[in-house]
């Protein structure tokens, strides 16, 4: 039988215990070498290094690039829970081309190369994670650092590696028993933890904790190993904040004759903001993080290995402070400050046609996520040139996310019988960039009065998602003896995916006046507290902090209503509900299943080779792609007939195009629609070579091509299409009798952003990486180049107007308005008008096509290119203990750019989530069990979301995050460490087209951390 031989860089992989990073596992998985053959190798080729602390896993890393057979980069600890970082995020972050976008200062999902996170494919343990985010993109810091013992992220794809990484693949890996040294290894991290910002949060918890402990075993003569872990962060979450609303309105405020500088459909108009809010933010974050493997090989060339990781984060916010509505078009806006031809300031009062209000806000969020990874995987070495492994995995994620939302409102006299909402609202702002604004309010004063102040709305909308993912997996390596191929890899791998989202919705109340049908909430001391400013927001007015509990007990003493899925008694298409009140129709059509199966197979060759004296190695390869996505979805099942009373045509159920009769959760039945399940189908093909020359011992080229592909988000292939039409309301004057129109038309539009019909992101990409490894001291200088040629993405579009019945969409030409006598005072009870008869009227009013938002395929395509500069370096060489001192740096330069469409134009544009400029330093030195580390993480502009009432696409100014960290070890068991995150309380600051237009101002405060650690 002939004996497998690895080559020169194999050995010393093998040699330093690092051949399962560089080869992925299982597909990459090599038999082992005879010990014999490995002590030869070592002897001969390989030099060891050996080295301790933080210097330790830093080394690692560098080893286990050298040694990985694509553009990678890699973290690896010294021990399950050796990472000292948060999550696993804040670890990422720590390697070149990565940055991360913070939520509630805490890094959550990661960008690679200037691509979001929908664009990263995540694994652990080398199988498929699902995500509690309802997207593709995993949110890293529900995975404990203290529970994951290594991380890669390859750059360059090959055959073997799951398809879906665009931007990049993020693989984790829990401890494998069976590979400790030592024969029982514990440990145990205690941290306690203190928020410098939470005692200017009313309600804000300071302090928190981490533990963790962490259990590897090896039994029965080394064939058993046993490995346990827990992991609990108990945290303050907790912010100070002011955020501009999106500028909707468009309006000449200037009166400057001949402008044009407005939009073409107003020149001579100036943009003006929704609002603006000023909050604080607080709450508690638990995460609890399990870990467990078991491990036996009865034999050498056996090995059976199962694994769990469960980790569930939990999470209960508040938001208080203000919402300020400046009302639209129709304010009166006096001394208004124009900037880039956007209203950046001045004085906005209520008017009897404007929405022009101060909400005092309550905000309560629950979130609920959980996360489970379950796998088992056999390893059999046939022979020595014939090996196989067979993997079978299950990951589910589930997500509970209650966002309650308690509106007030300040009224004339609270202690009225029947109060009524204060219309004498004037708001003077002046916003100063990314600087705080100048704001004053006429209802100051107000704000704290228990006689004024009075709870107008509450609202509740929920969001649940589940994600389940089986995978089967098969992999085979036949190895070869031949001049240029030193091995085949094959595989299939089938996976089945299974997405639904649930939505609902309670409402009571009404946000912008005090309601008669939903009366108002008189508050009450006990119910109340007063919060004051302090430190840059010290002039910000004061406010009433309402609790919610009390409120609701008070509002709803038979116990507060639940949300429900309902279509709402409005909704078009209900047949047995009052036929008026509100339409939540979006919380059946929102609701649904998606379904994804994925067949693929891959044939791979391992390069080994030589030409002239440079030795060669790589691999090249294809992997097909079958895939299916299918959702559920409810379509309109409705045609046109003609009202004879009338002469209008009126929408009606068409039970021949397949209507039903739909009930929701409280009963109510809809005949409007059908279900239906719509599915789509398509293959792929990625070819992909990596090639690494070895030029000399210390330096190596590495150059890599790949077709590349990235799916559409999870949630993105809901078909939850939905056609909505204008309300409108007419009133008629109690003496003239007229009736007036809030609008002459009905304005129809439409949604399809989301389609199972949606296809991948596609490129083409190439990388090139020159890298010289230090031979006198540990470390290395790398320079590498990428160039992604973008073929096709998916892109948001609007079209207006848009054509439904061309479309074959179905929309009356009219539809019937009841009308109201026009109120006597705000908050007066709705009165329908009557006839001479006594018969409610009805005015027929005109539907007009509007707008209609869908996805495509957006083939213009684009680019992405850059450059990624990393030096590592330890100081060995330096006299004393200045020879613990080391440096580990990077720098990272993209660029992109895409076309994007605009009505029938097309223009270039940057990706959302990308960052020119993406920079790490980290200073560190270790002396005689002390060791100290000062690290720092820049990225500039970029392009994102911000949250507000609703998402808001915004620009990212530029941040530098600054870390530190100090750690004595006392003795062979006991270490103490310091720990600061967010040294300078670093802000998040945001703007809309130009930095006049304030977006995000969020500061989060810094973290301190002081615990030691035990290991035995």
């Amino acid at each position: 039988m002939k004996t497998f031989k690895p080559s020169t860089i194999m050995a010393a992989l093998i040699s330093s215990g690092l051949a399962c990073f560089a080869n992925p596992l299982y597909a990459q998985e090599s038999p082992e070498t005879p010990l014999d053959e490995i002590e030869r190798i070592e002897d001969e080729t390989v030099e060891r290094i050996e080295v301790r602390g933080f210097s330790t896993s830093l080394i690692q890393s560098l080893n286990q690039k050298r040694f990985s057979d694509t553009v990678s980069e890699q973290i690896s600890a010294d021990d399950l829970g050796g990472l000292p970082d948060v999550s696993m995020a804040d670890a990422l972050t720590r390697l070149p081309g990565i940055s991360a976008v913070r939520t509630g200062g805490q890094a959550a999902q990661i960008n690679i190369r200037g691509l979001s996170g929908d664009f990263v494919f995540s694994t652990l343990n080398g199988r498929e994670q699902v995500s509690t985010s309802g997207s593709r993109a995993i949110e890293f810091d529900q995975y404990p650092s203290e529970l994951i013992s290594e991380a890669a992220v390859y750059k360059s794809p090959k055959a073997s590696l799951i398809e879906g990484g665009i931007a990049g693949t993020v693989e984790l890996k829990t401890a494998s028993p069976l590979e400790i040294e030592e024969q029982h290894k514990f440990s145990a991290n205690m941290r306690g933890m203190y928020n410098d910002r939470a005692s200017e949060v009313s309600d804000a918890t300071e302090y928190g904790h981490r533990l963790s402990f962490s259990y590897q075993g090896k039994f029965l003569d080394d064939t058993l190993g046993v490995s346990l872990g827990y992991a609990r962060l108990f945290q303050p979450s907790v912010s100070t904040q002011f955020i501009g609303l999106a500028y909707n309105g468009q309006v000449d405020v200037d009166g400057i004759e001949g402008d044009t500088d407005g939009p073409a459909d107003c020149p001579e108009c100036e943009y003006i903001s929704e609002g603006f809010e000023m909050q604080h933010k607080g709450g508690e974050e638990t995460r609890d993080g399990y870990v467990a493997a078991f491990e036996w090989a009865p034999i050498d060339t056996f090995t059976l290995k199962a694994d769990a990781f469960v980790s569930k984060f939990d999470s209960e916010a508040f938001a208080r402070g203000f919402r300020v509505k400046l009302g639209g078009i129709n304010a009166g806006i006096t001394n208004p400050i124009v900037v880039n031809n956007s209203v950046i300031g001045g004085t906005f009062s209520r008017t009897d046609n404007s929405f022009t209000r101060v909400e005092l806000v309550n905000d309560d969020n629950q979130d609920f996520d959980s996360v489970t990874n379950l796998g088992v995987n056999a390893h059999w070495e046939i022979s020595s040139d014939f090996a196989v492994q067979f993997d079978v995995s299950r990951s589910s994620a589930k997500s509970d996310f209650r966002n309650g939302l308690l509106w007030s409102l300040v009224g004339e006299d609270a202690t009225a019988a029947n109060p009524v909402f204060d219309e004498n609202v004037q708001i003077s702002y002046m916003l100063n960039g990314l600087d705080l604004p100048d704001i004053a309010f006429n209802q100051t004063d107000a704000f704290t009065d228990l006689d004024r102040v009075m709870v107008s709305k509450y609202g509740i909308y929920p969001y649940k998602n589940k994600d389940e993912l089986d995978a089967y997996r098969v992999d085979f390596q036949y190895y070869v003896d031949t001049p240029i191929i030193s091995g085949f890899e094959f595989g299939y791998r089938y996976s089945d995916r299974e997405y639904n989202n649930d939505r609902s919705v309670f409402e009571y109340g009404n946000d912008s006046a005090f309601s008669v049908s939903e009366p108002p909430l008189r508050l009450t001391s006990d119910m109340v507290e007063q919060v004051n400013w302090s430190g840059d927001f010290a002039y910000f007015p004061s406010y009433l902090s309402v609790d919610l509990n009390s409120a609701l007990n008070a509002w709803f003493p038979d116990g507060t209503p639940q949300p429900v899925q309902t279509w709402g008694p409005g909704a078009a298409g209900v047949i047995n509900g009052p036929g008026t009140g509100p339409a939540t129709a979006w919380t059946m059509q929102e609701s649904g299943d998606v379904f994804e199966t994925v067949n693929s197979a891959y044939l791979m060759a391992n390069i080994s080779t030589e030409i002239g004296d440079v030795p060669i190695t790589g691999n090249i390869g294809v992997r097909y792609i079958k895939s299916k996505q299918s959702s559920t979805t409810l379509q309109r099942a409705t045609q046109l007939i003609e009202d004879l009373d009338t002469g209008t045509s009126v929408e009606v159920s068409d039970p021949t195009s397949g209507a039903q009769n739909i009930a929701d959760e409280v009963g109510l039945i809809n005949n409007f629609y059908r279900p239906a399940v719509i599915s789509h189908e398509y293959t792929d093909v990625l070819p992909s070579i990596n090639l690494n020359f070895k030029l000399t011992d210390d330096t190596q080229l590495r150059v890599a091509a790949a077709k590349v592909m990235g799916r559409a988000p999870i949630n993105r292939f809901a078909a939850n299409a939905s056609t909505t039409i204008e309300t409108v309301t007419a009133f008629q004057d109690r003496d003239s009798g007229e009736i007036t129109l809030s609008n002459p038309t009905a304005r129809v539009s439409g949604n399809a952003r989301n389609s199972p019909y949606l296809e991948p992101f596609y490129a083409t990409q190439y990388d090139v990486s020159w890298e010289y490894y230090f031979s006198e001291t540990e470390g290395a200088f790398i320079v590498a180049g990428f160039y992604k040629d973008i073929e096709s993405f998916v892109e948001d579009i609007e079209i207006d107007p848009f054509d439904f019945e061309a479309n074959g969409i179905v929309i009356p030409d009219n539809v019937s308005v009841p009308v109201y006598l026009a109120p006597e005072f705000t908050g007066q009870a709705a009165e329908l008008a009557r006839d001479e008869n006594g018969d409610p009227i009805f005015v027929t009013v005109p539907t007009e096509n509007g707008s209609y938002s869908t996805a495509v395929n957006n083939a213009e395509g684009g680019y992405i290119r850059g450059l990624e500069v990393a030096y590592t370096q330890i100081y060995s060489m330096l006299p004393g203990m200045l020879s613990g001192l080391g440096v580990s740096a990077s720098y990272s330069y993209t660029e992109s750019e895409i076309q994007r469409t605009l009505g029938n134009g097309v223009y270039a544009a940057n990706l959302p989530g990308l960052s020119e400029n993406v920079a790490t330093l980290t200073v560190f030195w270790e002396y005689e069990g002390f060791e100290t580390r000062l690290s720092s993480r820049y990225r500039d502009a970029f392009v994102s979301q911000q949250v507000a009432v609703n998402d808001q696409v915004v620009n990212f100014d530029d941040e530098l995050v600054i870390d530190y960290q100090a750690s004595y070890e006392i003795n062979d068991n006991w270490s103490v460490l310091f720990q600061v995150n967010n040294l300078t309380d670093e802000p998040t600051k945001s703007y809309f087209s130009s930095e006049e237009q304030t977006g995000t101002i969020q500061y989060f405060g810094t973290q301190y951390f002081l615990g030691m650690t035990y290991q035995l």
